[in-house]
């Protein structure tokens, strides 16, 4: 049996029916064609498929779809301004697959819990977060 579900994904409303077992993960990458989020593991234990719900960072292969009715998701996707994220400039990337479930958990301020990564340490990746959280070179921020 079939659930309609309604859900906002990168700021667009999508309505979908999908039978009660399905994850968002499956929905995102199988109905949407969102394949930046990605399988690792499929069990909550690597963060590949991190994803923001109403904002907050949570691994997409354990969250069913029907219970993200109504719920506002955010992909890696949903991140790009004009297609383009912003260039990682620290050497944090070697093969690349477990880096938009690094971002979405950053994003989601989850301080990288539960993010596993096989082909580098960590420092540099922890490196580049920080440097996309302080504002450019020559660009102060103020506060109000």
């Amino acid at each position: 049996m079939r659930h309609s579900i309604a859900m906002t994904v990168n700021g667009r409303r999508t309505v979908l029916d999908v039978e009660p077992h399905r994850t968002l993960l499956e929905v995102l990458r199988d109905r949407l064609d969102l394949l930046g989020t990605r399988e690792g593991c499929g069990v909550g234990e690597c963060g590949a498929c991190t994803v923001l719900l109403n904002g907050r960072a949570v691994v997409s292969c354990l969250v069913l779809a029907v219970s993200a009715d109504g719920a506002e998701i955010t992909t890696i996707e949903g991140l790009a301004k004009e297609g383009r994220l912003d260039p990682i400039r620290t050497g944090a990337i070697q093969c690349g697959f477990c880096t938009p479930g690094m971002i979405m958990a950053a994003k989601g301020a989850s301080v990288l819990e539960g993010n596993l990564c096989r082909c580098t340490g960590y420092a540099k990746i922890h490196e580049a977060i920080a440097q996309s959280a302080s504002p450019p070179a020559g660009r102060e921020t103020t506060s109000a």
